[in-house]
């Protein structure tokens, strides 16, 4: 045990630091009163076009980081400079430090789309937010949450446990939407009481990788799971169940 120490010590420091600058995402693009900041916050620049030209480069490295490291030209090098057990864990820091700088660097923009203080839209548009985080949380939990931040493969790792052989489940929310964590990524973008200008941008572009993340996500699921996987696309909506 004490020989996987380092690697152990590697795996929970990239939970934590992936998992936790989701969880500071999740309460940044909200107006809550008791963060020390927000999506909205801090100085506006005195030209629009440099604030959005800064915020879309931001989105777009941490874009590039998040497809990149998952194509297989990437994994191909990935492999030999990385060990296997510790590769989703590097994916896991590697992204909080991307999303990190979004939030750090990001340039706020003037103006908004809506606004609403209180009253009953405050509160619908505050309650679907939260239930939209919930699922997306929730989510990952369906598929196994240790697994998705890398702590599932050092521990087999440690204990000599063989990987898993790939398996196809509907359970939970997957039964009603093969991507409920993108779904609810983006229902908690998007429905909010407060939609600056810049809280827009950041919808919108993160709203693009998502979709352009499914299109490749999704053809690398058909290579792998086959007409399991086909036959679950006819039945089963992308991202918002059918009424």
């Amino acid at each position: 045990m004490l020989k996987n120490t380092p690697l152990i010590f590697y795996g929970l420091i990239s939970y934590l630091l992936g998992f936790g600058i989701l969880v500071y995402m999740v309460f940044w693009v909200y107006p809550w009163s008791f963060m020390p900041g927000s999506i909205d916050s801090g100085t506006v620049h005195e030209s629009t076009l440099f604030a959005i030209v800064v915020d879309i480069f931001l989105i777009g490295l941490f874009g590039l980081q998040h497809s990149l490291m998952v194509r297989p030209t990437f994994k191909t090098w990935f492999n030999a400079v990385v060990p296997e057990v510790a590769q989703r864990s590097t994916y896991t820091l590697l992204s909080a430090f991307f999303l990190g700088l979004i939030i750090y660097f990001w340039i706020p923009i003037d103006g908004y789309i809506w606004y609403f203080e209180s009253g009953i839209i405050f509160w619908v548009l505050s309650g679907i937010y939260i239930i939209a985080w919930t699922v997306a949380t929730l989510a990952t939990f369906q598929i196994d949450h240790f697994e998705l931040f890398g702590l599932h493969q050092i521990w087999r790792h440690i204990k000599n446990i063989p990987q898993p052989v790939t398996r196809f489940e509907e359970k939970g929310f997957y039964k009603y939407v093969r991507h409920p964590i993108q779904a609810g990524t983006m229902l908690g973008l998007w429905i909010t009481p407060q939609m600056s200008t810049g809280h827009l941008l950041f919808a919108v572009t993160f709203s693009i990788y998502i979709f352009i993340g499914l299109h490749y996500e999704e053809s690398d699921l058909v290579k792998t799971l086959g007409k399991a996987y086909i036959d679950y696309k006819k039945r089963v909506p992308m991202l918002f169940p059918k009424v």
